[in-house]
């Protein structure tokens, strides 16, 4: 059994490697929000819509826009918490005594489908 200095240290580097591999998605979508953009702009340069001036600013407007809005993956409701989120370890037992609440009330549920088929089936014959 893993003492909690292992999980503490798989912790950290969980979070690192969380952090790093966040870093790497938000810059490679940063580089094709910059790609799409310039596309944009030249497709409006070549129309006639946007002079160069106007199309270089257009994306410089674009990415500055990306980079000041923080994507997340937390819900709506939890967008302005100044709190870190919270992680919670489960230990092992805690997780079999879930398991076995869950299994529990799938037996019930099995045995309320077969009640209920049973009673179908009597009622048929009648």
């Amino acid at each position: 059994m893993p003492g909690f200095g292992d999980i503490l240290q798989k912790a950290v580097y969980l979070g690192v490697g969380l952090a790093s591999y966040a870093g790497e998605k938000a810059g490679s979508k940063l580089n094709e929000l910059r790609a799409e953009a310039e596309k944009l702009s030249e497709e409006l340069v070549k129309r006639g819509e946007m002079s160069t001036e106007e199309a270089r600013r257009f994306v410089d407007d674009m990415v500055q826009q990306a980079q000041q809005q923080p994507q997340s993956v937390e819900p709506a409701g939890n967008k302005n918490t100044a709190e870190p989120r919270r992680i919670e370890i489960v230990s092992e037992e805690d997780a079999s005594a879930k398991d076995a609440k869950e299994v529990d009330g799938v037996d019930k549920l099995r045995e309320q489908v077969q009640n209920l088929q049973d009673e179908l089936r009597r009622l048929k014959r009648d």
